[in-house]
C-alpha cells in the first residue's frame, strides 16, 4: 500500500478542483456555445497529457507498480466512460437540450460522478480493508455484469425509467421550455423547474449505476485508494470535451459493448483468483498488473479497429440510437400543473 499522508490527498482534491474550476471560468467567459471538434480535441488531449503526466509522476515517487496500476485503471474507466456517453447521448436527445447548454449539464455530471464514486470508492476500501474475501462477491457482480452487457448490447436505455427522474417530475412543477441555461424560471408568476434541471437530475443519479460496475472494476487492478480515486478523476475530467469529440463516432463503435463486457469479465476473474490466493492457498496463480494492462489495451484496439472497419465496409452496420448531438428532435414533454399542454 502506498504511504499517502492526508497532506498529499488534501493537495491532490485540490488540485482537480481547480483545474475543474479553471474549466468552469473558461466556459462561462465565453458564454454558451456549441462546442466544435477542434476546441474538444485540444482540451482531451490536454486531459490525456494530465493523466500520463501524472501517471510517471507517480513511477518516479512511487515506483513502476503504482504507475502501473494507475495506468490500467485510467484506461479501463477511461474506457467504461466512453460507453457511458451513450447514455448521455440519448438523455441530451430525449429532452432535445440547446447545443450550446449541453456543456453545462455535462460539467455538473462530472462533478457529482467525482462526488458520487469518491463514497463509493471509501465504501470498497473499507469493505476490502475489512474482508478480503469480498473479492469473491465484486468478482461475481463484473461478471454478471458483463454477461448483461454482452446480452443486452442493442438495446438502448431507457430514460423513462429512472426513478428519481419519475419522481421528480411528479412532484417539481415543471416547464416544457427552456429559458436560456436556468434551472428554475417562472411562468404565469410561478417559480418551476427548466427541462435542463430534470436532465441534470437524470444524468447525476445514471452517474450512480455507472459507479457500480466500475468502482470494483478498478479495485480488481488495484487496492490502493489513491491511485483508484486518481484514475477515476482523470477519467471523468476530459469527458464533457470527448462527449463533443466523439459526437458522430459514437454509433460506429459498434463492438464497444462486447469489448468492454470482455474486459469487466476478465477483472472480475482475476479478482475471484486474487481472493482465493489470498484465502485459499498461495498456490492458486493470481493475473499481474503487466498481463492486466496488455490484455485491456489489446481488447480496447481490437474492438475500435474492428469497430470502424466493419461499418466502413457495411454502412447498415452503424448504430443510430438517436439523431446528431444538438439536432432538432421531438422533445420530452414534462408536466406543468394546471397548464393543458402537460403530459
Amino acid at each position: 500500500m502506498l504511504d499517502v499522508s492526508p497532506t498529499i490527498w488534501f493537495v491532490t482534491i485540490g488540485a482537480l478542483v481547480l483545474i475543474l474550476v479553471i474549466d468552469l471560468a473558461i466556459a462561462a467567459r465565453k458564454g454558451p456555445h456549441t462546442i466544435g471538434v477542434g476546441e474538444a480535441t485540444r482540451w482531451v488531449l490536454f486531459y490525456v497529457a494530465l493523466a500520463v503526466a501524472f501517471g510517471i509522476g507517480l513511477a518516479v515517487v512511487a515506483g513502476g507498480q503504482s504507475s502501473s496500476e494507475f495506468f490500467a485503471g485510467y484506461l479501463t474507466e477511461y474506457s467504461l466512460s466512453v460507453d457511458n456517453l451513450f447514455v448521455f447521448v440519448i438523455i441530451m436527445a430525449s429532452f432535445q437540450v440547446p447545443s450550446e447548454h449541453q456543456h453545462k449539464v455535462l460539467l455538473f455530471g462530472i462533478v457529482l460522478a467525482l462526488v458520487l464514486r469518491g463514497a463509493f470508492i471509501a465504501v470498497g476500501a473499507a469493505l476490502i480493508e475489512a474482508f478480503v474475501g469480498v473479492f469473491f462477491l465484486f468478482g461475481a457482480f463484473l461478471i454478471y455484469t458483463a454477461i448483461q452487457l454482452a446480452r443486452h448490447r442493442d438495446e438502448e436505455p431507457e430514460v423513462g425509467n429512472n426513478p428519481l427522474l419519475r419522481l421528480m417530475e411528479k412532484v417539481l412543477p415543471t416547464t416544457r421550455e427552456y429559458d436560456g441555461a436556468k434551472v428554475v424560471t417562472r411562468v404565469d408568476g410561478k417559480r418551476v423547474a427548466t427541462p435542463l434541471l430534470l436532465v441534470m437530475i437524470a444524468i447525476g443519479s445514471t452517474d450512480i449505476l455507472f459507479a457500480l460496475d466500475s468502482i470494483p472494476a478498478i479495485f480488481g487492478l488495484t487496492r490502493e485508494p489513491y491511485i483508484v480515486f486518481t484514475a477515476n478523476a482523470f477519467a471523468l475530467l476530459g469527458l464533457r470535451q470527448l462527449y463533443f469529440l466523439l459526437d458522430g463516432l459514437l454509433d460506429r463503435l459498434i463492438y464497444l459493448s462486447i469489448g468492454l463486457a470482455v474486459i469487466l469479465g476478465f477483472i472480475g476473474v482475476k479478482l475471484i483468483l486474487e481472493a482465493a490466493h489470498e484465502t485459499i492457498s498461495e498456490s492458486i496463480p493470481h493475473i499481474s498488473i503487466p498481463v492486466s494492462l496488455g490484455f485491456i489495451v489489446t481488447v480496447l484496439v481490437i474492438t475500435t479497429v474492428a469497430s470502424l472497419r466493419k461499418t466502413a465496409k457495411d454502412p447498415s452496420a452503424v448504430k443510430h440510437h438517436v439523431p446528431p448531438v444538438g439536432a432538432d428532435r421531438e422533445q420530452v414533454p414534462v408536466d406543468v400543473p394546471g397548464k393543458p399542454e402537460g403530459r
